[in-house]
């Protein structure tokens, strides 16, 4: 039976790669000379901090981090889960956002019910933080990724490990 698995996953190449090009971006421009202003990755925890001298200066990172980010790969700022803003030190301030990998629960039972929904001959099952999706044929499945795709645009997915 063909199926295929629907699934979120960081390319942290990319993301690094965008987080330089921010960094690089902070470095050279004239408002941010002699400020606290930078960008860090931290690839363990999947964490970007943004760090700054006011709340006007981050929006200004974030200005030049999210297109940077889009640009490397699409939707990738949707992924993006913004905390709090946080005063360190006088007048500096920080920003911690996590990087959301996988489909989380909550996510993987709204696809499982919209495939049950749409009418399609498809089985969707949950499988830790993908979601496999089994049809009686190629046609079918191709229907249900577009059902998915058209429906669930708040988040990037991937669709992969397609089989006959």
């Amino acid at each position: 039976m063909p199926s295929f698995d629907i699934s979120s996953e960081v390319d942290m190449v990319s993301l690094k790669n965008a987080i330089d090009v921010a960094g690089r971006t902070i470095g050279n421009r004239y408002d941010f000379k002699g400020t606290s202003a930078g960008v860090e990755l931290n690839e363990k925890d999947q964490l970007i901090t943004l760090s700054g001298d006011s709340d006007f200066q981050l929006d200004q990172i974030k200005a030049i981090l999210l297109p940077a980010m889009e640009k490397k790969e699409a939707d990738s700022s949707k992924r993006l889960d913004h905390q709090d803003v946080q005063k360190v030190s006088g007048n500096k301030v920080k920003q911690v956002l996590k990087i959301k990998a996988g489909i989380d629960a909550e996510l993987a039972k709204k696809i499982v019910k919209l495939l049950k929904d749409s009418g399609l001959k498809v089985q969707a099952s949950i499988q830790g933080d993908e979601v496999r999706v089994t049809g009686a044929k190629r046609d079918v499945l191709q229907d249900a990724i577009a059902q998915v795709r058209k429906s669930i645009t708040d988040f990037p997915l991937q669709f992969g490990n397609f089989r006959d």
